[in-house]
């Protein structure tokens, strides 16, 4: 468990602000993350990896010479939003772009991706790496469907070193996409983390076993087998990765032994003697490996074994040095230019004059958000339950943090003189930005697509209608899932379409039977098989549970039905 905190909520920011603070020669902190300590000489690549916290020293741990440039950090197992990755990008960026680099995780691909429109929009060059190095989550032949996991730190460290070298863009993402290509990893727990303030883990492992094949983020693993002994251990893992060596790669290779947390670096030691006598028995070399912790999940007690394949040019990158807070390799000066801060300024967002009945609508609006928000954080243990039997728990948390700031957004419009629509947008503008996560990216663009229909309308049923097609269209588009995937989407559809069908002309009557028709879908989405997100790893685990995302959409419809009931009367 976790011992020390001050506020639950706050703890990932209040660790990147200690960290900050303590190694404050070489980096500062920045809205959404940190970057270098001064800038560079000249223009280089910004190296930037990113996602969620809770694996320190991944990933503002690696900022430095020879490795990042910067890192986007988004809250315990969640991934940054755009506006924290364009805000770390423009901090970072000298003139010769920027490379965002993450794990395949649909909320890092949107949010990322989000980000690099924006910047490219404001002439930055932004290019991607996406790391896919766990073979345990999909086959050989769906690799592009695959995790990124303890990988992640070997393709920042070759993209880093080849930047700091004055390669280009396109360059050091060739070396980056290239590293990915020859990188495995396979991870197993012993026992389940916990996010702060939790009483228990996010999952157990029986007594005697273990959970081959983890993820990174509080995520099971795929099936529970009898603990063996390190030997034991060893040649699994060993015979594992080894299977899948690339087409033509030679016997040189990177090996990472790392462990997820709550792992005693003697016992990697233990295993490390196995590991390596496996490795030289099959005719391979381990060219300066590193044993320790890399890239970990909070107090998850587990161990992963990542090798890359190296040739000349990866293996000159990967023992070139390197000097971050918690990573270091032989000597390196930072040579810097002139230091300069520049402090963002305050954004200020002017409203049109509203008219008085879309203020008036306003007010019910926030007080519906308002609602919404009780509600949530009510629920907030349930949804996080229901996302650790295929997840990786932070749904609920995560659903807290994006309605409580789309309430803290929509009233500073409200205040500001905003109509209806204006106050809506700002809310999902504000969900978006803080909450990160798929989640967040989805709820917050469909807000805004809904605030966007409903403009200076009254609130009757067809504009209400409309303004949830526009919801339910935007995130049909940006999250890519159909009905039947296990997502979201599954109770979504069902309201959309009886919304748009309802034969009454009342509001409340046609938003009740829709908010009926969710509710359901979401109980029967216990009977679907995911296909999307980090629940289709442990699909059939699945089976039984239904998805939290539809849960949590059904719960915030019913919620905002039984508004507009006490409203009309």
């Amino acid at each position: 468990m976790t011992y020390l905190w001050d506020d639950p909520a706050n703890f990932a920011d209040d660790a990147l602000t200690g960290f900050c603070e303590l190694h404050a020669d070489l980096v500062r902190q920045v809205p959404g993350g940190a970057v270098r300590r001064g800038r560079p000489e000249r223009p280089k690549v910004a190296v930037l990896p990113g996602g969620g916290s809770g694996h320190y020293p991944a990933f503002y741990g690696v900022i430095g010479p020879g490795l990042a440039d910067g890192a986007v950090s988004g809250n315990l197992f969640t991934s940054p939003s755009a506006q924290d990755a364009c805000s770390v990008a423009r901090a970072a960026h000298s003139g010769a772009g920027v490379v965002f680099s993450y794990g395949n995780y649909a909320g890092d691909v949107m949010n990322f991706g989000l980000a690099a429109d924006r910047l490219r929009s404001e002439g930055v060059e932004v290019e991607h790496v996406v790391v896919t190095d766990d073979i345990a989550s999909a086959p050989a032949e769906e690799s592009e469907r695959r995790r990124g996991i303890a990988g992640d730190f070997t393709v920042f460290k070759l993209m880093g070193a080849a930047a700091e070298e004055g390669a280009e863009l396109a360059e050091v993402v060739r070396i980056g996409r290239k590293t990915n290509g020859r990188t495995r990893t396979i991870g197993t727990a012993f026992a389940g983390c916990s996010f702060p303030g939790a009483a228990e883990p996010l999952f157990q492992v029986p007594d005697g076993h273990m959970g081959l094949g983890l993820g990174i983020h509080g995520e099971p693993g795929l099936r529970d087998v009898p603990l063996p002994s390190a030997a034991e251990l060893a040649e699994d893992f060993v015979a594992r990765v080894l299977a899948e060596k690339p087409d033509g790669a030679g016997g040189r290779v990177a090996v990472l032994l790392n462990g997820l947390g709550a792992v005693k670096h003697e016992e990697l030691l233990v295993l490390w003697r196995h590991v390596a006598a496996r490795l030289r028995d099959s005719g391979h070399v381990p060219v300066l490996p590193e044993v320790g912790e890399l890239v970990t999940s909070l107090d998850m007690a587990g161990v992963s074994l990542t090798l890359t394949w190296l040739d000349d040019e990866l293996e000159r990158l990967w023992t070139a040095p390197a000097w971050t807070p918690a990573f270091r390799r032989g000597h390196i000066t930072e040579v810097r230019g002139e230091e300069t801060v520049d402090e963002p300024e305050a954004e200020t967002v002017g409203y049109a004059p509203a008219a008085d009945s879309s203020r008036r609508l306003a007010e019910h609006v926030v007080a519906a958000l308002r609602r919404v928000e009780t509600a949530v954080r009510d629920a907030e243990d349930e949804l996080g339950a229901i996302d650790t039997v295929a997840g990786d728990g932070d749904h609920g948390r995560g659903m807290v943090r994006g309605v409580s700031a789309a309430v803290e957004a929509a009233e500073r419009a409200q205040l500001a003189g905003a109509g209806a629509g204006d106050c809506l947008a700002a809310a999902g503008d504000g969900w978006a930005d803080r909450a990160g996560g798929t989640s967040g990216v989805l709820w917050g663009a469909g807000l805004r697509a809904a605030g966007e229909v409903l403009g200076e309308h009254a609130g009757d049923a067809e504009i209400a209608a409309k303004a949830v097609d526009a919801l339910a269209t935007r995130i049909r588009e940006l999250g890519g899932a159909e009905v039947g995937d296990k997502t979201l989407v599954d109770a979504l559809e069902p309201f959309r379409a009886a919304l748009l069908s309802a034969t009454t002309s009342s509001l409340v009557e046609a938003w009740g039977e829709a908010a009926t028709a969710a509710d359901r879908a979401a109980r029967d989405s216990a009977r679907l098989v995911p296909r999307k997100g980090r629940a289709r790893p442990l699909a059939e685990r699945s089976v039984g549970t239904p998805d939290p995302g539809a849960v949590s959409f059904a719960l915030i419809t019913k919620v905002i039905g039984d508004y507009l009931t006490g409203a009309s009367t």
